[in-house]
């Protein structure tokens, strides 16, 4: 009883750590755009999409060296689930709707949209081979190429760098401080849950994509609430497209470490309908006035509470 009330208060503790450094990379990440005369959108869906996808990553290596690669495949998919159906939901509704335009081109987003799902649709079949996580790394260098086409973020970053050199060491400092403080407690959280699902006999994979899915987004969710506070709306849905994508290129990249297939269980065909229909009501709310708004946000956070009454029973 004491050791779980230790865990606990520890976990609040990370919560708290996780908030905290999630606010220095919204604020450090929005200086270093404006610095550098770089869109705050941009910068987020390259360099906030990335690092906030850390957590994804140290668990999909500690699931393969414990030889339970379900466990990865559930937290990445069950990723998706979690930023579109809660996150962004969230941003809409607290954040009186999300606007999309200027931010990124519609054919941009169908393509990323293809690659957040690509991952779902190798699962179909209950098997995902060493060459579907090839295609899954190749799609994620195609999106790449074109957001940094379009925004020529990589040769306007070499033209300012230069005259901007000793001005952006501070805030290049502060994220990669925040980011190690958010990997840390994120891991430490996501090892606490694992350790009180299994108290309750729960399987791998569905404490992977309901559970463990949440807890490797908290820094999403932080960014949420303090991008919201800082008036930074532009900055947060920057890095949910980018976290979403990345996590796309991190399970191509753990299907090749695993070498061998990676099984998923059978009853994923219902996951990938809750998917599926949430990439599309996503792609209509933000085709139809160029935002999300409060109402199309609540509709896509019942859909998040819909799914996890179906996986639930």
């Amino acid at each position: 009883m004491y050791l779980m009330i230790v865990q606990l208060l520890l976990y609040i503790v990370s919560f708290l750590l996780i908030w905290y450094s999630a606010g220095l990379i919204v604020t450090s990440v929005d200086r270093l755009a404006h610095k550098l005369n770089l869109s705050a959108f941009a910068v987020s869906f390259f360099l906030l999409g990335i690092l906030t996808s850390v957590p994804e990553l140290s668990v999909g290596i500690s699931s393969l060296i414990d030889r339970k690669p379900e466990i990865f495949v559930g937290n990445l998919i069950g990723g998706i689930i979690v930023i579109f159906l809660l996150i962004i939901p969230i941003l809409a509704i607290i954040g009186g709707g999300v606007r999309l335009a200027h931010q990124m081109e519609k054919h941009n987003l169908v393509f990323a949209l293809l690659v957040i799902i690509a991952p779902s649709i190798f699962a179909l079949d209950g098997r995902i081979s060493f060459i579907e996580g090839l295609y899954v790394i190749f799609l994620y260098a195609i999106l790449t190429y074109m957001v940094e086409k379009r925004k020529g973020l990589l040769e306007r970053i070499k033209d300012n760098l230069v005259n901007n050199k000793n001005h952006i060491t501070n805030d290049l400092i502060k994220i990669i401080a925040s980011v190690i403080l958010v990997f840390v407690a994120s891991k430490y959280v996501v090892d606490t849950t694992i350790y009180f699902s299994n108290l309750f006999q729960i399987s791998s994979f569905l404490i992977s994509l309901i559970i463990i899915s949440i807890g490797t987004n908290l820094p999403e969710l932080s960014l949420v609430i303090r991008a919201l506070l800082l008036q930074k709306k532009e900055v947060a849905f920057g890095d949910f497209l980018g976290s979403a994508s990345a996590n796309s290129l991190i399970f191509g990249l753990l299907v090749l470490l695993n070498k061998g297939d990676v099984i998923v269980p059978n009853n994923f065909v219902q996951t990938f309908i809750f998917i599926a229909g949430g990439l599309a009501l996503f792609y209509i709310f933000s085709k139809s006035k160029q935002d999300i708004s409060r109402v199309e946000g609540l509709i896509l956070l019942l859909a998040y509470v819909a799914f996890l009454i179906f996986e639930v029973i």
